[in-house]
């Protein structure tokens, strides 16, 4: 077994290293600690301020002697640095017996109209500018991405647990992180190179990738994914910054003089450019808010260096850290170039100073710059296949000219190290696990089958009993041109199997031209969406709820057949044509009959239903991002809107079908981020369906007898309680994100959020289709009265992973058994 470095030979093998490095605490004479305080190296401009326990980390490539260390109220010290890595500082400083008068700090809600910083702040924003390529006709740059995965907090105790053992070969590789102090074992790495071409006129721009490069866990596409949707672009002059679906609000911004204090603290030269340098740092805890300091110029007032640390109080789960760095190149008045990006995220089960998480870091350098060169509108309709092969097996010779920042040591080794530890049992043990948990399939890798999902595996409701499920699916790769996916489901109290089976082949790449079909026979509640499922494989969870309000009995047998062809012309346009055969009938005829008005049947009465559909549906989703080119793909973002439109037309006598009709659908998603207030989402659906058709065919306003929140349903309605075949909906839900509850003294610590609901519902049921059905046991009514409406009050973030809403309807109380008032709740991991 390998030697594995201690801690007191690593911290002596960095001192090797001409650096200086500095970590510790900064309190007030009473040792109480002082938040926000200001560190730098003296005589440079690399500095930092300590956190709300007064905490500080800061390093430099540079030798220091002499550590500057200030705050407001009280006297600067300079303490001298005896060795270049000094750790575990205890720093007091003596409250000053004179304020200083050239620099005044406002809390709370008094005036700000003679804070020096506030007067700088209001010049950057009349010279706020887009990014300097927009001041161009043309552009063209060299863009280099760099993201990293890296454990931390690693210390003897973790070396030499269980858990590593015969792992330890792995602790060689550790450094420490400037930004934190703390050391990190590097895990994933991702390298990306890719030429940017802008026209400003045509309002045309196109990426080429070049060269791409992975070590670590590149074939797990929700890994990559995860890291895609992380680090989404974000520009600093914006008035909210966004980061894990929350915003932000950037300290540049007009609204930032209500969230931050501001601090005129220093001015120097920055590459031959006079800069002054602000340190903000937020007015209230609990807030989205950032902690840290910008460096601006003294002419053109364009930030030239800007930090910003988020702080620990804010209303986020699982990060106890991230911090942003980004250098700008003033070239005159109008012009400031973007060089470098860098940010890191701690992600970690708490906030605690001493517990290990996982780092991820995202550096872009940008480079090259070229303006004002004309291109043909056709080259920028030429885009680049980014996943060309050629583009992911680059050689070396190429990787040394493209990185425009070159890899340290640390990080060219992660390539071998990733490659020894997929060797190691132990490891790929571990790593089988975590896959199993987050995707829900077991693989095996000799027979390229995935097992499951088996999250899926128990259900429950009044037709079956208690229902087992196994599946299975093909899996050769993450970007495979074909799919077969299959599942076999057992009820103890039907004692029926049940199946579904489905296969997808991707003909053509470019285009995206897919074969599909399937076949499924099944029980299912439909009355929990008004789109008639065509999905041979999925089902929703009021179908199998162990738990519902009420009985779950309104359930149909279904035997769905389907063949569809869909392909995507222009980017998040898809068209999708085909046909389904479908045959209706109760899973539980007393207590939910289908029975309609049947001449051709002896008896005049039917109660199943033949259905043969042709559908055509457009689906359009700008601003979406996918990653993979197989016949599936992995969504990166869902802060895109998403628009459906749909027509089903049946043919009557078609393979024995029932019904000739007509149906027209769409529908509209959209969410809203609300600058510090929060995410709206909304959704619209409007429907109507021409011809007389029975109950199984009509349209359902969605109920939701189960104990979960479910987003466009109405949890105070029963399954069937409205019948339509005209309809219109709305579903408009809140999420605070913490703004609310963050102003309360008492509940403040909890970082809770409020979330509030508003859902509407209109329809219309006409006397051919009343007519048409036969007497049931449910009442056919439709809201034509009057908008049903309800709403709701929720309270989310309870211990990080639980949200409860409480909802109210408003009307419509004398339909039999209505519900006023019914609790739903829902688990999740979210930031």
């Amino acid at each position: 077994m390998r030697k594995f470095l201690s801690p007191l030979f690593f911290i002596f093998s960095l001192v090797v290293f001409s650096q200086s490095k500095v970590g510790g605490v900064v309190t007030d004479e009473s040792g109480s600690p002082i938040a926000f305080a200001n560190v730098l190296f003296m005589d440079s401009s690399e500095g930092t301020i300590t956190n709300e326990n007064g905490r500080f980390y800061l390093e430099s490539d540079d030798t220091y002697d002499t550590l500057q260390i200030s705050f407001i109220g009280y006297e600067t010290l300079e303490l001298p640095l005896e060795r270049k890595v000094n750790y575990n500082l205890k720093i007091v400083l003596k409250e000053s017996a004179e304020q200083l008068k050239e620099v005044i700090v406002y809390t709370g809600k008094q005036s700000k109209k003679d804070n020096p910083a506030i007067e700088i702040l209001k010049k950057i924003w009349a010279k706020k500018r887009e990014n300097g390529v927009r001041k161009f006709k043309q552009y063209k740059y060299d863009k280099y991405e760099k993201i990293e995965f890296d454990l931390n907090t690693i210390d003897s105790a973790l070396i030499k647990s269980k858990l590593f053992r015969g792992l330890e070969f792995v602790f060689e590789d550790l450094d420490t992180s400037r930004i934190t102090g703390k050391t990190y074992l590097p895990l994933f790495l991702n390298e990306n190179f890719s030429k940017v071409y802008g026209d400003n006129i045509l309002k045309k721009e196109k990426e080429d990738v070049l060269g791409n490069k992975n070590s670590g866990f590149s074939g797990n596409q929700a890994i990559t994914a995860f890291v895609e949707d992380l680090y989404s672009d974000y520009d600093i002059y914006d008035n909210y910054l966004k980061f894990f679906d929350k915003s932000f609000t950037s300290p540049l911004s007009k609204t930032g003089v209500d969230t931050y204090n501001y601090v005129l603290s220093d001015s120097t030269y920055i590459d031959d450019k006079w800069c002054y340098n602000i340190i903000y740092y937020p007015r209230r805890k609990n807030e989205l808010t950032f902690k840290g300091d910008f460096w601006v110029n003294d002419t053109t007032y364009a930030i030239k260096k800007i930090n910003l640390q988020v702080t620990k109080s804010a209303n986020i789960n699982w990060v106890k850290e991230i911090y942003i760095e980004q250098d700008f190149d003033v070239v005159n008045d109008s012009i400031f170039l973007l060089k470098r990006d860098y940010m890191l995220s701690d992600f970690s089960f708490s906030k605690k100073e001493e517990s290990r998480g996982v780092y991820g870091k995202r550096t872009t350098v940008f480079d090259n710059y070229e303006f004002d060169v004309p291109r043909p509108e056709e080259f920028y309709k030429a885009v680049a296949d980014p996943y060309d092969p050629r583009v992911f097996s680059r050689d070396s010779t190429f990787w040394k000219n493209a990185r425009l920042e070159q890899l340290n040591e640390d990080e060219s080794g992660i390539f071998k190290l990733l490659d020894t530890l997929k060797t190691v049992p132990k490891f790929k043990t571990y790593y089988n696990i975590v896959s199993v948990l987050g995707s829900g399939y077991i693989e095996i890798d000799k027979w390229n089958l995935d097992i499951g999902d088996i999250y899926s595996t128990f259900g429950f409701n009044d037709a079956e009993g208690i229902r087992l499920r196994g599946g299975a699916r093909t899996y050769f790769g993450q970007n495979d041109t074909w799919r077969l996916e299959g599942y076999m489901a057992y009820g103890f109290n039907d004692r029926k199997f049940k199946h579904g089976l489905s296969g997808k082949f991707l003909l053509d790449r470019k285009t995206r031209l897919i074969l599909s079909g399937g076949n499924r026979r099944d029980i299912e509640q439909l009355g929990i969406s008004l789109t008639s499922t065509n999905d041979v494989l999925g089902r929703s969870i009021a179908s199998s709820a162990l738990v519902t309000v009420g009985a779950n009995d309104r359930l149909t047998n279904i035997n769905l057949s389907t063949m569809n062809f869909e392909m995507e012309p222009v980017p998040n346009l898809r068209i999708r044509l085909g046909g389904s055969f479908r045959t209706l009938s109760s899973a539980l005829p007393d207590a939910f009959s289908l029975d309609y008005i049947d001449p051709t049947s002896p008896t005049g009465i039917s109660s199943e239903v033949k259905q043969f559909d042709i559908n055509t549906t457009l689906i359009y989703t700008p601003g979406k991002r996918t990653i993979g080119y197989g016949v599936e793909r992995s969504n990166i973002n869902d802060d895109h809107s998403t628009l459906v439109l749909n027509y089903t037309s049946g043919l009557e006598g078609f393979l024995e079908s029932d019904f000739n009709y007509e149906r027209l659908q769409f529908s509209y998603t959209q969410p809203w981020q609300v600058g510090g207030f929060g995410r709206l989402t909304s959704t619209i659906e409007l429907g109507r369906t021409f011809g007389e058709v029975p109950l199984s065919l009509l349209s359902v306003i969605p109920g939701n007898q189960t104990l979960f929140s479910l987003y466009n349903t109405f949890p105070n309605l029963d399954f069937y309680e409205f019948v339509t075949d005209t309809y219109a909906t709305v579903h408009l839900e809140h999420n605070f994100n913490g703004r609310l509850f963050s102003r309360i003294p008492l509940l403040r610590k909890l970082n809770l959020r409020g979330i509030v609901g508003l859902r509407g519902a209109w329809g219309q049921l006409s006397d051919e289709n009343i007519a048409l059905n036969a007497p049931t046991n449910i009442p056919l009514v439709a809201p034509d009265d009057e908008i049903y409406w309800e709403y709701s009050f929720g309270v989310g973030n309870i211990f990080k992973i639980l949200r409860i809403d409480f909802n109210f309807r408003g009307n419509y109380l004398d339909n039999p058994d209505a519900r006023p008032f019914g609790v739903t709740g829902s688990f999740g991991f979210k930031f």
